[in-house]
């Protein structure tokens, strides 16, 4: 490999080719390739190396040469600081694009195929790309004697404030900073990360969009929580609509959100919300997808994709509360799903009682582990559809679905380049019927698809 030729601090003059998986520009400078956060595809820029590495080097733009016809101004006041979105300051119909280009990307560097041979459909996008985001999670600082709520910024440890976040559905703001200042009036003691003192770290909100119920949950580095009765009081007087208050216990040293320990406070332990025509009761730590409106497009698409005539035998693997299997089961002989978090399942089973759904269960456990038991005991499913979180599927669990001759497999993905190394892997057996992108996070450099892939005749 040759040496970079770009050193530390140099400027140099660059075309943007293309945009990659962070959102970033993509460049070559001596055929040296080079990220830059920001540039947008035709843009030609001056950069500053803020990075050398052997293989690539990261800049910033010092410049902008020729501006892309796509550049808009990013509407939210603290884009630049906050890092949560990557792409405001791109139309949002060429964002469409460039996620369809994500998956193409994905596709030329991860597998043999010849894209010429794949259907990569346009990116199903939303009509208003704004405050879709169903739940908040902002942590809690003092900054100068004031309780500050925001996110970290990008590659930091220092809080950005953030008193409208314009992605985020408006009621998780406003009860965000709604206890934001109640804390400071009552003077709770917040979370200080240096000395590992204080109590309360995060403030988590999840509304459901289509009930109106919200869930606030306090994620605290102590079981105590000061003036606690009177904190609930005044958040249950001031928005009713809160009807479920946890408390989350976190004592350790981490960038994860949630502690094990949950503590029920006030109110349901759980919220209620729908998808299509089903209703969800969703604990403080279950997944559920963060865009309601866009997860039923989502889930018609799978819909469309599975074709049931009433006799397959689903598997839903990592099912979360069991939101793709339930939305299948009427039209299904069987359906069964799996996840590792014992409270989601938990949930996925209630959430079948309470709909009515007699065909579906779902168990504990990791996806590699159980299907292949399934399978042992004689289990033999027609369709199977995998939802894996970002590091893609384990080998194992594709080396069971490639032994079972399931007629189909659906992978619904959220990150194109572990979707396209485990497609890679089942078109030993799997033809490649079309890929779906669909955008689930505007304003960001994430993308969702499915895959539909059927079994070789």
């Amino acid at each position: 490999m040759s040496e970079n030729p770009v050193t530390q601090g140099q400027q140099f003059p660059l075309t943007i080719k293309r945009i990659g998986i962070n959102g970033e520009g993509i460049g070559y400078f001596k055929r040296s390739v080079v990220f830059v956060p920001g540039a947008l595809t035709g843009e030609e820029v001056v950069v500053e190396a803020t990075k050398v590495n052997p293989r690539y080097t990261e800049a910033k733009i010092r410049k902008i040469r020729k501006k892309s016809q796509h550049r808009v101004t990013a509407p939210c006041p603290v884009y630049d600081a906050c890092g949560g979105c990557q792409l405001q300051h791109l139309a949002y119909p060429e964002q469409l694009k460039m996620k369809k280009d994500l998956i193409v990307q994905a596709i030329e560097k991860h597998t043999r195929f010849h894209l010429e041979q794949i259907n990569i459909r346009d990116t199903i996008g939303m009509g208003n790309p704004w405050g879709y985001r169903n739940k908040s999670q902002f942590q809690v600082r003092e900054i100068d004697d004031t309780v500050e709520t925001g996110l970290f910024g990008a590659d930091s440890h220092e809080l950005v404030p953030i008193e409208n976040c314009i992605v985020q559905h408006p009621d998780t703001v406003k009860v965000t900073n709604l206890v934001r200042d109640l804390l400071e009036e009552l003077e709770i003691p917040i979370y200080e990360e240096e000395r590992n003192s204080g109590i309360v770290r995060t403030i988590v909100v999840r509304t459901g969009i289509k009930t109106g119920e919200i869930q606030l949950v306090l994620v605290t580095n102590s079981k105590k929580l000061p003036r606690k009765r009177e904190l609930i009081e005044r958040v249950q007087t001031m928005i009713p609509e809160v009807v479920s208050i946890m408390q989350n216990v976190n004592q350790a040293k981490t960038s994860i959100i949630f502690g094990e320990e949950t503590m029920h406070l006030a109110g349901k332990e759980k919220i209620t919300e729908k998808l299509a025509e089903i209703e969800f009761d969703l604990s403080a730590r279950a997944f559920f997808q963060l865009n309601p409106s866009q997860t039923e497009k989502l889930y018609r698409e799978v819909a469309r994709a599975v074709r049931l005539t009433g006799n397959e035998k689903i598997v839903d693997a990592y099912c979360g509360v069991g939101t793709i299997g339930l939305s299948l089961a009427s039209k299904a002989a069987e359906v069964r799903g799996m996840d590792t978090i014992a409270e989601s399942i938990t949930d996925a089973n209630e959430n079948a009682k309470r709909a009515g759904i007699t065909n579906a269960t779902f168990e504990t456990g990791k996806a590699e582990e159980v299907f292949p038991k399934w399978i042992k005991a004689g289990f033999k499913p027609d369709t199977i559809i995998v939802d894996p979180p970002r590091v893609g599927c384990e080998e194992s669990l594709i080396q069971s679905i490639l032994k079972t001759g399931a007629k189909q497999v659906i992978y619904v993905s959220c990150n194109p380049s572990t979707l396209a190394r485990d497609i890679q892997l089942l078109a030993k057996k799997y033809n490649i019927k079309y890929i779906q992108p669909l955008d689930m996070f505007p304003h960001t450099a994430h993308v969702e698809s499915v895959t539909l892939l059927s079994l070789k005749s």
